[in-house]
């Protein structure tokens, strides 16, 4: 293409910018030859002329289309040049936050200084396993490509890790770290990573410091070896350090700091153990004080101190290493601040003898005060004819004093990796490692010195092994590919490094120079200008004569040459040395030890820092104290050390960059960025990328995006490679331009945005030609419309006019009519007018005649009225003065009464209304006031009658005065004086009369006054009544709605927790589980290791096979498995398995946590649900008697147990009872909450007590056998029975009592008989023996029995025989307490023992050293173990011997009926030798029973449960397995042999467990004993007898139930089995379906031709691609499904249980999905969205049509349907973002911003997400609470529930096919 092609209007291009380093403009003149100048239009409009230069041609830089901007790759962009590397970061790290990119084969990491959620678990799980290029960069991806070429390849890894200082190097190498832990660590080995990360705050505390660039920034580089075994696992770490900066002690710039010990240190004085080391604050010192502020803003340097304490400890540093540690640092401290004193004109220096600094600094490390004050000051000089001792000068003594203050500190950062690497090492052989290097990237500062030039010498060698890498990987893919491989031409530094390492070079210039008696810098500096001057890479400065420059790779240096010789020879003093070895303290003595042999050779070995003892003077000395290798020397050589190792290993680069020097989060700063891209070589990656073919695309993939190109007759061509050939021949003319390799096309530098260019030129116009159409289209379309509707105006127009037309009409003739009316009403109103007004004058002339004649009389009226008035008045006011007067008397004394009355009515007033205001009595109080109203009418009625009586005596008294006033006046009736007196007396008395009579009305008015007044209080007190009645109902039915509420609250609360419970229940049950697993991994590694050589790890756990039974039984797995462990022991010796021996120890006590609370979990959680159930079924047992009394003591132990289960559900309902009576009442959910807690704690205790309960019965048991055993005496009795009756019974009756003396042996020794304590009659041992006879007899015929006497021979018989055991039950009894009694003290004497043990053993082990402890608790615990499987080899071989014993009593017992001549069949006598009880089978009817003998229980489980196929009963009864076994043990239920029944249920569940172990990999198998196991469950239920069970049985079904045994706890250990089995099937599917994933959702094309292929982002690399093709349809998805459900189907698994199983396959669907989508930017997309819309609409058409629409599965793919839409949604206004704020409700903030973010177009025509838009999304999402999880938790589990689900088939009905090969299985 020539320029004139490129360089068009429209075309955009890059200019430099003295700001922003590049800067975009458009063209806008198309450019031709021979132009001077460019015509451009920058982003700002400004319209700009670039000058262009003809003689060099040199154009501005193109720049890439929008299309290509944001790649995951900078190599995949078309132009390769700075601007479009520096714009591509910019846009990732500004708009998207994506902080890494890929540059071929480099990580480039961006600092965000900000945390981000991009580092959790669930991200490292979704980087796992995938290929470098299938998911966003991260660091992630880096560290898994490492690990997979290492488990493929098996060659080691480096990951190399640079930058500049703060830039993130750390953070980045501890990631890395952590991915490889995670990914490649054992459950049992995390703590290598633990030890690694507490290794980080030490080397942060020594080797870490604040600098202008960076607060913590480390001031070393190190390189940390992961070590991995054969199984790639995690086993060990080792660290190698490089280049301490020891000057940084002595010295610190401006605004630096020391080393944050120092700080940390000063910081913590205050603490007790650190007041002796004479320590104040860090301004104090002089080597923490010289760059000015001592705190860093941010940092507590007292708290990191802590940390770093702690490290020390979790890696196994004492406690006094500690403190000698801090005793150095506080030493170096002191020695800083010694006073110097000048003496003799400066030519000699003294140190005082009281100098406070140095006696604390002798004292800490425990050396001679005198010989370290004078060796000081004073230097020795040995020749070869004498020696003697100098004066040294003050600058002198200084520098003699940092020297060895640096030394020291060296010593001990040494000494502190030493300590590390032991605490990392492993004794497990190294298979492969994986080496992360932390290095100093490229400086450059002001003034740059001896540090600055070893590190850019160190980045040189990296960027040569780089280049050389990055070289050969590109002739790797030319080769493989078959392209024509031509040079290419790469910056080769090694000019550069010769300069520096070469022969005569600058080190070996420096290395003379420091040899030389009296070398300056100043002479070697001069050295290098004659020797160098001509070099290429070396310059002089013009104004300086003690610089020099080197060219390096990045950038010139300066360096200033002062102070290079001193710190290359690292000068310290031999005598000074020794005194330190001197010292009283061993650690301080064994750091100087044999430096002089050892040192020189471990510090090339380890890496660490260099050698610090040098002589003090070149004088002539032997070459083995003086001729030491210098700084520069040691560092070259570590440096060849450390490219041997990386150029044996693969390496990988992460470039980490620093984005701005404030430390802001999302600051880009070009110029800096630049810089740093210059420096580390990313820039030189793109170069040598761009001079070859950088753009490479797959064929599948350049057919599918330049299809639009293509003709269409080659479309229908079958190669498709033949098809892209043709088109870009004839695209490209030019063959150079591109190569087509067999894989790939190559295309050079600019292609790719040429046929992008093309392609979308081409898309214009077929753009423009559907637009031009369209439009012509809309416009005919509106033509029409408009003429249309033109037509349709025009006629409703002139229908118009013609309406208005004739209303016009009929209004003139109606405005006539108006007219007429109006006028003559006109007229009309004014005659009726003027003749009102005539009528209205006259009226108003007469009426004021007459008013004038009225006044006049009137007046004269009023005048008399005045006269008559004024007359009355003087008269009534004369009245009104005398009565006024009398009034005033009346009211002073009415008022005194009135004040007395008032004073008791306020009284009573006061009262009442404090009653009333208590509101309190009210009806009292009406009560109380009806009495008084009772109270006055009785005193009412009692005045009138006082009244009467008073007026009746008074009557009679005047009746009396006038008889005597009348016989006085006969008598004397002259005398007129006693007449005036008497009716003075008599006037006297009728005015009390009259006062009387008014007091009565008085009192009632007052008494109706207060009637009314009550009456009124009364009314107003019902009302009130009333009023508080309402509100009380009211209240009480917001009461009881509130309560309803709360109630219904705390319900779904507590349905809530109990899902919870269950949930964190099923995950004890998977974790149990993957326990188990380990442990037979484990198991299976052991038996390898015996095989092999080496060492290898013990086992980590112990388990049984019979762990889920609750019946003790001795595990031979458990025994074998801890003999092998002992015997490995001793073969390899206690000390190389001590750390295997722990992991051992902590996951056996680990499983023994898990399962005793998973036990506890499980109690709680069945209780809960089934306690009314269960209470029902406990009553009605309890009124059922047992059928076989004489089993006494299993009837008895298991009522025992039944009424203490009882006892403890009666407190159960009583506290729930108690729960809801709080509710009600309190309706406080605290109360109904403590309730709660109090009812699980209580459920906790009884669960622990009827476990203790159990064990101790079986323990008793246990010990009364072994009793029985050794006695031997219930043997001895037996045949003297059968002696005794032999001679008296005939065969029949023989049979019979063989039953009995076989059942009479069958009872347990320990068992108690009922009432036992009793005598036992003879009418008791007859029925005990009818009842154990009772079904071999109920068709016999008892006189055919008693026909020759034997019935009475037989009793007689039976009661000796009762007598005997009796007496043998009796003493063994007696015997048993006595036994037990004595164990009991036995016991009590060894806890004391014990406890002894225990406090001696305590005491011993505090005072030794942790290592020490470790190791001897490791020795005690082999010692338990050891004691521990001996005491079970012994029970084990006493109970072979008890059962060798029993066999040969059986066949003495045989042998001795048949010498009696009884004929009794073998099988039959075989057969009751193993059963307890035998029951009659009819022929003809089957009872749904299968009976078998003891010694075909293995054969059984081999063929129905090991080796059975699925195939096999596929045509048969679903779960027919299930149905067999539960007919099994329904016999040994009908003949109540507990023992069988217990060893086929674990038997089956052993089976079961190994058949899923050994095909933990097949659906079908699995899926076929679910449904096995689950039906076998519903079955013990189903038949269990229990009435909530069996509602939906058959009479017939009911016949088949349980007669004797409660399987309840066996259906518990079938539903923890259903549990397992349920993960395993999960995990197996998920396993199948989640590769398929990714590829069939977001990958294949559902929709053909929908989606246009993106140009590609990261370019594969080989080593990253899997062999083969990986892709996968939905089709095959569906497929799966399909699979699954038709296997599931086939099985008879229960529909429910297989609805969870596609709504948990389903979720995982949903969650990789989104996952992928979340981490992969090129599948953010509009019709990425549209192909996932559809192949979910198709999962849930599969859904609906399977019938699982109620399954929950659908909502599980909620979050991905959401995602979908957003892809699809428009994402530009407000109301958009408004849109996606409420239809996203699924999904949380950051997946909402993380998809806009990685949104990207496929076509240039598609606009980009903008900042604003998603700042705006933000804006409207912050008041949601999301957590802040990015990624779906794919192995989520949704807790299982098993539903009962009853079976109709009845057990008779049930065939056996002969394929199962049961022919041992008798019917019943």
């Amino acid at each position: 293409m020539s320029t004139a092609q490129l360089y068009t209007k429209c075309t955009k291009v890059w200019i430099p910018d003295p700001d922003e380093v590049w800067r975009s403009a458009e063209i806008i003149k198309d450019y031709k030859e021979g132009d001077e100048s460019l015509h451009l239009k920058l982003e700002d409009e400004t319209v700009y002329e670039y000058p262009v230069d003809l003689q060099g041609k040199e154009l501005p830089l193109l720049r890439n289309p929008d299309i290509l901007v944001g790649e995951n790759d900078l190599t995949a962009l078309s132009y390769l040049h700075e601007p479009a590397v520096l714009h591509n970061l910019k846009v990732r790290f500004l708009e998207s936050n994506h902080i890494y990119t890929y540059c071929g084969i480099v990580l480039v990491a961006i600092n965000p200084y900000e945390q981000l959620p991009i580092y959790e678990e669930d991200v490292i799980y979704a980087y796992s396993g995938q290929n470098m290029g299938d998911m966003d960069p991260h660091i992630f991806a880096v560290a898994e490509e490492a690990y997979k070429q290492m488990a493929r390849d098996e060659k080691n890894q480096s990951i190399i890790v640079s930058g500049e200082s703060g830039a993130g190097k750390t953070v980045s190498a501890k990631y890395a770290m952590r991915f490889l832990a995670t990914v490649g660590g054992s459950p049992s080995e995390t703590s290598i990573e633990a030890k690694v990360l507490a290794s980080s705050p030490i080397m942060e505390a020594f080797g870490n410091a604040k600098t202008t660039r960076n607060d913590n920034s480390s001031r070393f580089g190190k390189y940390i070896q992961i070590g991995f075994d054969k199984r790639y696992h995690i086993i060990g770490a080792n660290m190698r350090t490089y280049l301490l900066e020891k000057s940084r002690v002595v010295f610190q710039a401006e605004d630096e700091r020391n080393y944050r010990i120092f700080y940390q240190l000063c910081a913590s004085v205050n603490l007790p153990e650190l007041k002796d080391l004479g320590l104040t604050c860090a301004e104090d010192f002089f080597y923490t004080s010289q760059g000015g502020d001592t705190s860093i803003s941010g940092v507590d340097d007292a708290d990191d101190f802590e940390k770093t304490r702690h490290a020390f400890t979790l890696l196994g540093v004492k406690e006094s290493h500690q403190m000698t540690i801090f005793r150095i640092i506080a030493a170096i401290l002191h020695l800083g601040n010694l006073e110097i004193r000048t003496e003799h004109s400066n030519e000699a220096c003294t140190i005082l003898s009281e100098d406070e600094h140095l006696n604390n600094f002798c004292s800490l490390l425990g050396v001679e005060y005198s010989q370290m004050q004078h060796w000081l000051c004073h230097l020795k000089l040995v020749t070869t004819a004498e020696t003697y001792v100098k004066n040294m000068s003050w600058q002198q003594v200084v520098n003699t004093r940092d020297a060895l203050a640096k030394h020291i500190y060296a010593q001990l950062f040494k000494w502190i990796v030493q300590h590390i690497n032991k605490a990392l090492h492993t004794t497990v052989k190294q298979h492969s490692f994986i080496g992360v290097l932390d290095i100093y990237g490229f400086e450059t500062f002001e003034v740059n010195s001896f540090e600055q030039f070893c590190i850019n010498y160190a980045n040189e060698k990296l960027q040569q092994q780089f280049n050389l890498h990055v070289f050969k990987l590109e002739q790797e893919e030319y080769m493989k590919e078959g392209i024509p491989w031509t040079l290419i031409d790469f910056y080769d530094n090694q000019p550069c490094i010769d300069l520096i390492e070469a022969k005569l070079g600058i080190l070996d210039l420096l290395d003379e120079e420091c040899k030389v008696p009296k070398g300056t810098d100043q002479n070697w500096v001069q050295k290098l200008y004659d020797r160098h001057t001509g070099s290429q890479h070396f310059q002089k400065p013009r104004m300086s004569n003690t610089s020099f420059i080197i060219l390096h790779f990045a950038d010139k240096v300066e360096y200033e040459s002062e102070g290079f010789l001193e710190k290359n020879r690292d000068t310290v003093y031999e005598e000074q040395i020794n005194i330190l070895r001197a010292s009283k303290y061993q650690m301080v003595a064994s750091l100087f030890q044999d430096e002089k042999d050892a040192a020189p050779t471990t510090s090339i070995r380890k890496g660490t820092a260099k050698i610090s003892i040098r002589s003090t003077r070149p004088v002539i000395k032997s070459a083995n104290k003086e001729h030491k290798k210098t700084v520069g020397h040691q560092f070259r050589n570590s440096l060849h050390l450390l490219m041997e190792t990386l150029n044996a290993t693969t390496p990988h680069y992460v470039r980490c960059i620093k984005p701005n020097d404030e430390k802001l989060s999302f600051k880009f700063d070009p110029k800096r960025v630049v810089q740093q891209l210059r420096a580390c070589g990313v820039l030189e990656t793109i170069r040598i990328s761009a001079a070859g073919f950088p753009s490479r695309w797959s064929y599948h993939d350049f057919f599918n995006r330049y299809r639009v190109l293509m003709k269409k007759r080659d479309l229908f061509k079958i190669d498709k490679k033949q098809i892209c050939q043709t088109l870009l021949e004839e695209l490209i003319k030019d063959p150079d331009k591109f190569q087509v390799g067999r894989t790939k096309i190559f295309f050079r530098s600019g292609q790719v945005a040429y046929l992008e260019k093309v392609r979308a030129a081409k898309l214009r116009a077929a753009m423009i030609m559907i637009q031009k159409t369209v439009r012509g289209w809309l416009q005919r379309v509106k033509y029409k419309r408009l003429r249309q509707a033109a037509v349709v105006i025009q006629r409703y127009t002139r229908g118009f006019l013609a309406r208005r037309l004739a209303e016009h009409l009929r209004r003139t003739r109606a405005a006539i009519i108006f007219q007429k009316q109006y006028r003559m009403l006109r007229i009309f109103r004014a005659f009726q007018g003027v003749r009102s007004a005539t009528i209205t004058i006259q009226a108003f002339a007469r009426g004021m005649f007459v008013r004038r004649i009225y006044r006049k009389i009137l007046v004269e009226h009023k005048a008399t009225i005045l006269q008559k008035y004024a007359r009355g008045w003087l008269a009534r006011t004369r009245f009104h003065q005398i009565r006024g007067a009398t009034i005033v008397l009346q009211c002073y004394y009415r008022r005194m009464k009135a004040r007395q009355e008032l004073k008791a009515l306020k009284i009573e007033a006061r009262s009442a209304q404090h009653l009333k205001k208590l509101n309190v009595g009210m009806e009292n109080k009406v009560v109380q006031l009806q009495r008084k109203i009772d109270e006055q009418n009785k005193e009412y009625k009692l005045l009138n009658e006082q009244l009467s009586a008073l007026t009746s005596a008074h009557s009679s008294e005047v009746e009396k005065l006038k008889k005597e006033l009348m016989q006085y006046q006969q008598s004397h009736q002259g005398d007129s004086s006693q007449l005036l007196s008497f009716q003075e007396e008599l006037e006297h008395l009728r005015l009390e009369l009259e006062k009387a009579y008014g007091e009565r009305k008085i009192v009632e008015d007052s008494y109706i006054k207060e009637k009314d007044l009550l009456r009124k209080r009364i009314s107003n007190l019902e009302e009130e009544n009333a009023l508080l009645k309402q509100e009380k109902s009211t209240y009480l039915y917001q009461y009881e709605d509130e309560l309803t509420q709360s109630m219904i609250e705390e319900n779904s609360q507590m349905k809530k927790e109990l899902e919870e419970e269950r949930s964190r229940y099923q995950n004890l049950v998977k974790e149990y589980s993957r326990l188990e697993q380990s442990y037979d991994n484990l198991q299976d590694e052991m038996v390898f290791m015996k095989q092999t050589a080496g060492h290898r790890r013990s086992p980590s756990n112990q388990s049984s096979l019979e762990s889920d039974s609750n019946y003790p039984s001795i595990s031979t797995s458990e025994t074998g498995d801890t003999e092998d462990v002992i015997h490995q022991v001793e073969e390899i010796g206690v000390e190389k398995a001590a750390m295997d021996m722990t992991v051992f120890l902590k996951l056996q006590k680990r499983v023994r946590e898990l399962e005793q609370e998973r036990k506890k979990l499980q109690t709680q959680i069945e209780k809960t649900e089934q306690v009314s159930k269960k209470s029902q079924v406990i009553e009605m047992k309890s009124e059922v008697t047992s059928d076989h009394e004489d089993f006494a003591y299993n009837s008895l132990k298991r009522q025992e147990l039944e009424s203490e289960n009882k006892k403890l559900k009666n407190e159960l309902n009583e506290l729930r009872k108690a729960i809801a009576d709080g509710a009600t009442q309190n309706n406080s959910s605290s109360d109904v909450q403590d309730s709660y807690n109090l009812l699980l704690n209580q459920l906790k205790s009884a669960n622990e007590e009827l476990e203790v309960r159990k064990e101790e019965v079986l323990i008793l048991r246990t010990q009364i056998m072994k009793a029985d055993q050794q006695k031997g005496t219930k043997n001895t009795v037996t045949e003297r029975v059968m002696d005794f009756l032999f001679p008296f019974c005939c065969w029949k009756f023989t049979d019979c009592l063989s039953d009995a003396i076989s059942a009479l042996e069958s009872i347990p020794t320990d068992a108690s008989w009922p009432n036992s304590d009793k005598h036992i009659g003879q009418e008791d041992v007859i029925e005990a023996y009818q009842g154990m006879c009772e079904t071999n007899r109920k068709t016999e015929d008892w006189g055919y029995l008693n026909e020759d006497g034997e019935l009475g021979l037989a009793y007689q018989g039976l009661k000796q025989v009762a007598r005997l055991l009796e007496a043998q039950l009796q003493d063994q009894r007696r015997e048993h307490e006595e036994e037990v009694e004595a164990l009991k003290k036995q016991v009590d004497a060894m806890k004391e023992d014990m406890e002894k043990q225990q406090q001696a053993f305590l005491q011993t082990t505090l005072q030794l050293s942790p290592e020490v402890q470790v190791e001897f608790g490791i020795q005690q615990e082999i010692t338990r173990l050891t004691n521990e499987n001996l005491d079970l080899k012994e029970m084990l071989e006493n109970l072979e011997s008890n059962e060798m014993k029993l066999k040969k009593q059986l066949k003495f017992y045989m042998k001795k009926l048949k010498e009696s001549k009884t004929t009794i069949p073998t099988e039959r006598w075989q057969h009751k030798g193993k059963m307890q009880a035998v029951v009659q089978r009819k022929e003809k009817d089957f009872q749904g029973m299968l009976e078998y003998f003891k010694e075909d229980e293995p054969l059984l489980i081999r063929n129905l449960i090991i080796d059975l196929k699925p195939q096999a009963v596929s045509a048969s009864v679903p779960c027919l397995p299930a149905y067999i076994l539960y007919m099994c043990i329904r016999h040994a239920d009908y003949i109540s042999d507990d023992q069988k029944v217990h060893s086929l249920l674990t038997s089956s569940i052993n089976g079961i467990k190994k058949v899923l172990k050994k095909h933990n990999d097949d659906f079908e198998i699995t899926s076929f004993w679910l449904a096995n196991t689950c039906r076998l469950r519903h079955c013990l239920k189903q038949y269990s007898g229990e009435e909530c069970f069996m509602t939906q049985n058959t009479p017939k079904q009911n016949e088949h139930c349980l007669k004797n045994f409660d399987l309840s706890e066996y259906c518990q250990v079938l539903s923890h089995l259903s549990i397992q089995i349920y993960q395993q099937l999960i995990k197996v599917a998920e396993g199948i379906l989640q590769p398929m994933i990714a590829s069939a959702m977001l990958e294949n094309e559902s929709i053909q031709g929908l989606s246009g292929v993106k140009p590609m982002g990261y370019r594969n690399r080989s080593s990253s691609m899997a062999d083969g093709d990986s892709s996968y349809s939905l089709d095959a998805v569906i497929r799966q499904l399909n699979m699954f459900h038709s296997i599931m189907c086939d099985q008879g698994l229960d529909p429910q249980i297989a609805q969870q199983i596609f709504r948990q396959l389903f979720y995982m669907i949903s969650a990789v999905t989104l996952n992928n989508l979340l981490l992969r930017k090129d599948v953010c997309s509009w019709s990425t969205g549209m192909q996932l819309r559809f192949n979910i609409n198709q999962l849930e058409e599969w859904l609906h049509g399977k019938n699982m629409q109620q399954s929950g599965a659908a909502q599980t793919l909620e979050p991905l349907i959401q995602a979908a839409q957003l892809l699809q949604l428009k994402k530009k206004t407000s109301e958009d973002a408004e849109a996606i704020c409420s239809l996203c409700t699924s999904l949380t903030t950051q997946q909402i911003v993380k998809i806009l973010n990685l949104y990207t177009p496929t076509h240039e025509f598609e606009e980009r997400v903008t900042v604003a838009f998603i700042r705006d999304i933000q804006t409207h999402l912050q008041e949601r609470n999301d957590p802040p999880q990015l990624l779906l938790d794919f192995k989520h589990m949704f807790p299982v529930l098993f539903p009962f689900s009853p079976s109709s088939i009845t057990m008779d009905s049930i065939h056996l096919p002969a394929s199962l090969n049961l022919e041992f299985l008798r019917k019943v």
